[in-house]
């Protein structure tokens, strides 16, 4: 397959997005965070040491999810600039590199995602007691 540079470029508005939601994701929890921290002050209770060891997790999930989307992003870049100037073997190198980091940070978000879903059903037990 012939490598263009439309077709690394095709990646860009994608991985800005998803880049977007990723920083999203990370604003809600750190509100989050700062919102369980006063509540853990006043009281220790299992439901929030549940909840911090969660958020724990997210918060390297989410680290690692970023800075997936940011190597995929920044190979991307490469790859039209190795295309620019004519290195088609060194640009497919870098272009398959960077679609499997975006494959990363997909599967990452996903797992994130499972994770928060268990967070909340923590807070919904704790409710329903």
């Amino acid at each position: 397959m012939q490598l263009t540079l439309s077709i690394p470029a095709l990646l860009f508005p994608a991985i800005s997005l998803t880049m977007l939601a990723y920083n999203a994701r990370y604003l809600a929890i750190a509100a989050l965070i700062r919102q369980l921290h006063k509540q853990f002050e006043e009281t220790s209770a299992q439901p929030l040491r549940q909840q911090i060891h969660y958020l724990r997790n997210r918060l390297g999930i989410i680290k690692n999810m970023q800075a997936s989307a940011i190597v995929s992003f920044l190979l991307a870049a490469v790859t039209m600039f190795l295309i620019y100037v004519e290195m088609s073997g060194w640009a497919n190198l870098c272009f398959g590199i960077s679609l499997v980091l975006l494959m990363v940070s997909l599967i990452l978000s996903f797992l994130e995602v499972q994770l928060s879903t268990k967070a909340l059903g923590i807070q919904l037990k704790n409710m329903e007691k």
